[in-house]
């Protein structure tokens, strides 16, 4: 089936696929921080959940649920366990509540714990099973620790190289959430044929309606009681924000009025980051407080070095707010979507572009109402649809 054919499939709502029972590698969502992978995991189950007749799913994950509710039981598919009760045995003899997802993945890159007895397994990023003859499917999000490896740790980038080969040969086929990574790919040098990897854009609809109260009572506590400048990452150093305090640094006595910048996000790894004047570190937010922060922004700013997708962006874009985007935010310049884009390594042209963003009332506003209507039909549903279809395909 060709892309144009696959699309219109998908669009009619998925009636041409066969059905399949397809197991959902959940584990990113085990992590203390889920990241982006986590953001992809759980929409796409969550589309698949809203999907009428809902398709047979099955979500595989460790022993390990992060503290609170376990966040797989929320989409109603059946949850496996991998390994079983002799891995949650060997858990308890070390006295071990559960056992750690990080043995689980090791285990996986040594070729154990195998997960079968589906007609196929999704992989939602590179952390991906042995299957045996089943076969495997798997989204990578990003080739970042190939292009710029000094904004990884020494240790991830060689685990994120040995990850893609493996895949490479295991995998009937590969994922990508842009034709970006796609290129990439192509110049991996890894063994992947082009007929094997498929561009599914990812949803945006995943924040909950503003909580605008809360988000009140946290602007107050932080001394925020005016516009502020916001951006949205963990904070890691591909994600630029080193660059992005400078040129807020030097922009900030020539503004009309010294607007805060709120930095939104959890601590990743890497250099502490020195805030300055201005900067307010306001670390890991709720969903519904973020789409607050992100409606009421002056501007939302997101200038990573590199990216795969870019999901901050969309979410400021659903949310109605201006955006200033650097050129590597796939989800936006693949898609002409209403932004400012900027250089992301040149500290002059973001200095001057937030700038007159900042302070350009009828450019904000015109962004604005441009917004949400460029990602209405972004949805995790849409994209769900079209893993069902690309399933179907490989598995056929």
């Amino acid at each position: 089936m060709t892309t144009p054919e696959r699309d219109a499939a998908a669009r009619r709502g998925g009636s041409a696929a066969p059905r399949l029972d397809v197991a959902v590698v959940a584990e990113q969502l085990r992590r203390r921080l889920p990241g982006g992978i986590g953001t992809y995991t759980m929409g796409l189950l969550s589309g698949l959940s809203a999907i009428a007749p809902r398709p047979d799913v099955t979500i595989v994950a460790s022993t390990n649920p992060p503290d609170g509710d376990d966040p797989l039981l929320r989409f109603g598919f059946p949850v496996e366990i991998v390994g079983g009760p002799l891995l949650a045995a060997a858990g308890r003899l070390q006295r071990l509540r559960s056992v750690p997802d990080q043995v689980v993945t090791r285990l996986w890159d040594r070729g154990r714990l195998q997960v079968s007895g589906h007609d196929l397994i999704h992989a939602t990023s590179l952390a991906a099973p042995p299957t045996g003859s089943t076969p495997l499917t798997v989204m990578i999000h990003d080739l970042g620790w190939r292009q710029v490896p000094e904004a990884y740790p020494r240790r991830g980038v060689a685990w994120h190289e040995a990850a893609l080969r493996r895949v490479a040969r295991s995998a009937a086929a590969v994922a990508v959430p842009s034709r970006a990574v796609a290129d990439d790919l192509m110049r991996a040098s890894v063994e992947l044929d082009t007929s094997h990897i498929e561009v599914i854009p990812e949803g945006c609809d995943h924040l909950p309606p503003p909580d605008n109260d809360s988000a009140g009572r946290l602007l107050r506590r932080l001394g925020v009681t005016g516009d502020y400048l916001l951006t949205v990452s963990t904070l890691e150093p591909r994600k630029n924000l080193r660059r992005l305090l400078e040129a807020y640094r030097q922009l900030r006595k020539q503004l009309a009025e010294p607007w805060p910048l709120l930095v939104v996000g959890p601590a990743g790894w890497g250099p502490e980051l020195v805030p300055g004047d201005g900067v307010v570190m306001v670390g890991r937010v709720e969903d519904a407080v973020l789409s607050a922060l992100y409606a009421g922004a002056r501007v939302v700013v997101y200038v990573p070095l590199t990216e795969g997708f870019g999901l901050p962006a969309v979410e400021a874009l659903a949310a109605g707010a201006p955006l200033l985007v650097s050129s590597a935010v796939p989800s936006i310049v693949e898609h002409d979507s209403p932004a400012v884009v900027v250089d992301a390594r040149s500290t002059g042209e973001l200095t001057r572009a937030l700038g007159e963003l900042a302070s350009d009332d009828a450019r904000r506003a015109e962004l604005a109402r441009a917004g949400p209507a460029s990602v209405r039909e972004r949805t995790w549903q849409a994209a769900a649809r079209r893993h069902l279809h690309w399933w179907a395909e490989v598995a056929g």
